[in-house]
């Protein structure tokens, strides 16, 4: 063995060793320092052999196309070659060309099948391997900058123009802060613009690198993109290895605007721990700013610490994948086929292109409402390009099946005992679009809108201000009412701005008595709850709170203290609001005002307690991710649906034992009443404690009961037989008879006129 094969073989042994010993998790930090400055101290083993010269200072400052030999801005002091046909304007022949998508397929396209046909030659740190057989070429997942898998100890950069704009913020799709120039911007940008710039991720394991994702800086005033990059790998962070093809050294073509993601596919896999991108040229009036994700696979490494400890798996036995519209439908078909006796499937109208927006309903008698039994409801994709609220409702409908069929008794009890409705997709037009593109390249706003252009999580009604005009007027306080406000006639005409798919939703909220509801979507990680619209005018952020604040605040945290990471209070935030000091929830209006969204109308015109659930901050995560995002959320989402037997519950009939329908009940101390159903049931969420519920109809006289709510899961009964009143016993007698109750204010008036006139 030569001596550079020693003393390469030397530092793989050490590299490895470092490597497979765990780290403390209480010194985290640490550890990272130690074990980056292992590889700093091991120099290549060309190098050591000759020191490569510094390279001059260029007189002028660089500009790209220029040929130079240029060194990094690392304390490293690495040195890299540049040459000339790097910065030349060349023609892309056409197999270069296959490593620039501008159009890429979705996830699982038939790209990955042209590369089946060729052998694989795999690019390794220091070495190349031309492999003697064929291997099929992987579709590898996102590395996970976007989700946050890689932390932001893993993400180095050469220079960086200030913290908000460091390299930790150079993930995909990541957002800007509502102030820009502060700790939130939406890129990483390099402190020069010059060839020498690069942004770094440490994979800390053996990977094999295939393909690089781009956007640039995510600003509403500045336009910052690179235009073209090129990659390289190392195993040590010190000797690098560039992606190449058959013409040399491979420069990418990038961005041509800031916000469509562009997938560069590597022309052959690179094999390292560590991988760059080093712009090379960027838009000329703007600045060298990325956002970026990998395409990797881990190679096997069983002593991998890291691994392991972000590694979760599932037992459970369900379809994993995304759905597409067609493939929806055959799925709740099947899962109404295998549990026909629990199970429906129905639609509530259609999408602007016609799409039926179809919905399982999930109870022991399906297809009626039974008295005493609350009905809950979930839906998800309202922004059609949030896309995980749909694949975990369609995980939960397959779950529910198969429990109740193996004898669960907590999903027996809770089938039983609640109607359950499941709508997965309110857009099914904006995720067709977005699903075009697939699970990274989409963007964060492809496919949000429905086919005319309606956000409809803010296309309802706005009751908000009907309501708060009605209370800022003092004499008018006692008829303000604090529920059912109606829907205002404009909203209601042919020509207003709504989306079919909002009238489709409202029709379903007014048909059936719906006691709780979640509505699931993405881009961030917390629960939202009521109210969205900020009462002050002037203000765009102030929290507002319901009557039940309480009461939502509770429901709030039932979800996100039960999800595996909303309440963890080491997690990095998304973008840039912290939901930590509210334990992973938020007060909608105090996050950002919204005027008519479903939270506020369900809760103003229905029953219904909605709140907003912030899956994750990817909205459309890769295939890879689902069984993972199942297991973080599977737990909330039972927890959820059970809060739906929290408070009081009962039936308000009259003497002879028949329902009352629209009766209203009032909780005295809280300003906001809910009506019974069809057959005069009711059910009133509440936080335990003691509570005097009164019951009243038109033509009955009303009733107050204390109602006691307690700790332990389960309303409590608090029925009411409500007798008629005085006035409407003497108008049921006076009709018997063909007569008409005597007015007293009439017959007064009469009284006052024969007196005068016989004076």
């Amino acid at each position: 063995m030569t001596g550079n094969g020693l003393i390469l073989l030397m530092g793989t042994i050490l590299l490895h060793g470092c490597l497979a010993r765990p780290p403390d998790d209480h010194d985290y930090y640490h550890q990272e320092i130690l074990t980056r400055d292992h590889y700093y101290a091991y120099p290549d083993p060309e190098e050591s052999q000759t020191p490569p010269e510094p390279a001059p200072e260029p007189e002028e400052p660089q500009k790209p196309g220029m040929e130079v030999i240029y060194e990094t801005q690392d304390t490293r002091d690495e040195v890299y070659q540049v040459s000339k046909k790097d910065f030349q304007p060349k023609k892309m022949n056409k197999k270069e060309d296959k490593t620039h998508v501008q159009i890429p397929a979705k996830t699982g396209s038939k790209k990955s099948e042209k590369n089946k046909k060729s052998p694989e030659k795999l690019v390794f740190g220091g070495a190349t391997e031309e492999k003697a057989f064929h291997v099929v070429r992987e579709n590898c997942p996102p590395l996970g900058l976007e989700t946050l898998k890689v932390t932001d100890f893993q993400l180095h950069a050469s220079t960086v123009k200030r913290y908000g704009l460091g390299a930790h913020r150079g993930r995909l799709n990541i957002q800007a802060g509502v102030n820009e120039n502060d700790l939130y911007d939406g890129a990483w940008c390099a402190g020069r613009n010059d060839l020498y710039q690069w942004i770094e991720i440490d994979a800390r394991r053996l990977t094999k690198f295939t393909g690089v994702i781009t956007q640039g800086r995510n600003s509403l005033w500045l336009s910052d993109w690179v235009t073209s990059y090129r990659v390289m790998v190392s195993n040590d962070s010190h000797s690098w290895v560039v992606s190449r093809n058959e013409s040399g050294e491979t420069i990418f073509q990038a961005n041509s605007e800031k916000e469509i993601p562009v997938l560069n596919e590597l022309p052959e896999p690179l094999i390292g721990r560590y991988i760059r991108i080093n712009p090379r040229s960027w838009y000329e009036d703007g600045n060298i700013c990325m956002r970026i994700e990998i395409h990797a696979c881990p190679l096997p490494d069983p002593n991998n610490y890291y691994h392991r400890r972000n590694e979760m798996t599932t037992s459970d036995n369900l379809d994993f994948r995304h759905h597409n519209y067609k493939e929806m439908r055959q799925l709740m078909k099947v899962v109404n086929e295998m549990c026909p006796d629990i199970t429906r499937v129905y639609n509530i109208g259609r999408s602007h292109q016609g799409l039926k927006l179809y919905a399982m309903e999930i109870s022991d008698n399906p297809g009626e409402h039974e008295v005493g039994e609350p009905e809950f409801r979930y839906m998800a994709g309202a922004h059609g390009n949030e896309v995980l609220g749909r694949e975990l409702l369609l995980l939960l409908i397959q779950f529910l099946c198969q429990e109740y069929q193996a004898g669960n008794k907590r999903i027996r009890h809770l089938i039983t005992n609640t109607r359950l409705h499941f709508l997965p997709a309110v857009n099914p037009d904006g995720f067709e679009k977005a699903a075009d593109l697939g699970s990274e390249l989409g963007g964060w706003s492809l496919g949000r809108w429905t086919s005319d252009g309606i956000d409809i999580n803010n296309n309802f009604p706005d009751l908000n201000s009907l309501l708060w005009e009605a209370e800022d007027r003092p004499r008018n306080i006692r008829r303000v009412p604090n529920h059912y406000i109606p829907i205002p006639e404009w909203y209601q005409h042919e020509n207003a701005t709504v989306a079919i798919e909002t009238r489709a939703l409202i029709t379903w909220m007014e048909k059936i008595p719906f006691v709780l509801g979640g509505n699931l979507q993405g881009g961030e990680l917390v629960v939202s709850y009521p109210y969205d619209m900020v009462r002050s005018p002037w203000k765009t952020q102030e929290y507002t709170e319901t009557p039940d604040d309480h009461v939502f605040r509770w429901l709030a945290y039932s979800y996100a203290s039960t999800h595996w990471h909303m309440t963890d209070s080491s997690r990095r935030p998304c973008h840039s609001e912290d939901f930590n000091k509210e334990e992973g929830t938020v007060n909608g209006a105090s996050w950002h005002t919204v005027a008519g969204s479903i939270n506020d109308f369900s809760y103003l015109h229905t029953n219904c307690f909605e709140i907003s659930i912030y899956l994750d901050c990817d909205k459309f995560p890769h295939e890879s991710e689902l069984p993972e995002q199942w297991e973080n959320n599977r737990e909330s989402l039972i927890v959820f649906m059970e809060q739906v037997h929290r408070g009081v519950k009962g039936v308000v009939r009259d003497v002879y034992g028949r329902g009352i329908a629209s009766a209203i009940i009032s909780v005295e101390g809280i300003n906001h009443d809910i009506r019974t159903a069809n057959d005069g049931d009711y059910w009133r969420l509440l936080n335990p404690g003691e509570y005097a519920v009164t019951a009243r109809a038109e033509g009955f006289t009303p009733s107050t009961k204390n109602c006691a709510v307690g700790y332990e899961m389960g309303a409590t009964r608090c029925d009411f037989i409500l007798p008629k009143s005085n006035l409407a016993r003497i108008k049921e007698i006076m009709q018997k008879f063909g007569k008409q109750p005597v007015s007293m204010s009439l017959r007064r008036r009469r009284i006052r006129f024969r007196t005068g006139h016989h004076g």
